[in-house]
């Protein structure tokens, strides 16, 4: 009798061909959105989505300051006391970016973090966190950055200099850090009521933890460098840590070479900007070294492949995101939705060059 060859089977598929057949059909029913799309509405802060977090509270601290209770998205990270955090917010439709020092206690229990944001004339940022902001907003995050903290080898005697909002990120850093037991806080506000924390850093001064000296320039004016070293007699002793408007930390920066303690002083910057947007400007491809002028309804695929830039596109419609740049600064509008979508320097806020125009002068990192 012959025998007859077994009769070949098909291959049983795998789960995971099953799951990218599911995917794929799930695409198809969902274009031009995709499922993430679908899922960033229901659960916008799961684990492997683009980083956010959702207003929890905005409680007030002064008459123009406020703490923001952020929930951060499954893939946040840890921060340093003393770091920051860009954040990303909807401002009468304008997507705008601001970094704010990170104030919380590493210990909360509830997983959230907090920024304490204080509003300044004409920020449309910072007025609208203070005053408008409610629980329940989404705003995009970056993960925690920054270089204004303590080394691992503490130091034996500390001196933090602060002005204003300059504050919060010494208060995270004086939260988080209860074993510094030799610490002098030199701080000037308006008045007395516009220190920021206030409260808690007289409780902290009373209890033996810091050396509290406030200086209210209503009232006192100014305070200088060679003010703080009357002040401090033995500032050549302590590291220093001083954050606050430009003027003071050069001043201090000045005072600090001269007497040759250039090494002990750490400082942190504020970066106001103003950013003016229109209709069309000037796009520079940073990499590329290519300027051309665009108007505010040509995509800025269009305006570049027409100047000769090679770009990565795909679809050329927003779909597939195959033409997706960093905006490192300047504006651009989406063409769909009318939405502006800004950038300061050092940012690299992802763009699609096919449905984007320019709304003002603009770098894309290409």
């Amino acid at each position: 009798m012959t025998a007859t060859a077994p009769r070949p089977t098909a291959a049983r598929p795998t789960l995971r061909t099953l799951r990218d057949r599911a995917l794929r059909l799930a695409e198809l029913v969902t274009t031009p959105l995709l499922p993430a799309d679908y899922l960033d509405l229901v659960h916008p802060l799961r684990p492997g989505a683009d980083l956010r977090g959702r207003i929890e509270a905005v409680v007030p601290e002064t008459r123009d300051a406020a703490t923001v209770v952020i929930r951060p998205g499954a893939d946040w990270r840890p921060h340093r006391p003393g770091q920051y955090v860009r954040i990303g917010i909807d401002v009468d439709g304008v997507r705008m970016w601001r970094a704010y020092s990170i104030t919380s206690d590493l210990g909360r229990t509830d997983g959230c973090f907090t920024v304490t944001v204080k509003a300044i004339p004409d920020g449309k940022v910072s007025n609208h966190l203070v005053r408008r902001a409610e629980p329940g907003t989404i705003v995009q995050l970056d993960q925690a950055t920054g270089e204004f903290c303590l080394p691992e080898q503490r130091p034996a005697k500390a001196l933090f200099v602060t002005a204003g909002s300059g504050i919060t990120p010494v208060m995270g850093i004086l939260r988080n850090h209860p074993e510094l037991d030799d610490v002098v806080l030199v701080h000037s506000a308006p008045t007395a009521d516009d220190v920021v924390f206030g409260t808690e850093l007289r409780d902290l001064a009373a209890a033996g933890r810091i050396r509290l000296v406030e200086q209210h320039t209503d009232t006192a004016g100014m305070l200088d460098a060679a003010a703080i070293a009357e002040l401090v007699p033995d500032l050549a002793e302590r590291a220093t840590w001083a954050c606050g408007p430009l003027g003071m930390l050069e001043a201090l920066e000045e005072h600090w070479a001269a007497a040759g303690l250039a090494d002990r002083l750490h400082t942190e910057r504020f970066r106001p900007t103003v950013l003016v947007t229109g209709e069309g400007g000037t796009v520079t491809f940073t990499r590329n070294g290519t300027s051309l002028e665009a108007d505010g309804a040509t995509p800025i695929l269009d305006a570049a492949e027409e100047a000769g830039v090679l770009m990565p596109s795909g679809c050329r419609m927003g779909i597939c995101y195959g033409c997706v740049l960093p905006l490192r600064e300047g504006a651009v509008r989406d063409l769909r939705t009318g939405e502006v979508t800004t950038a300061v320097p050092g940012d690299g806020v992802l763009v699609q060059t096919c449905i984007s125009a320019a709304a003002g002068a603009c770098d894309i990192d290409h």
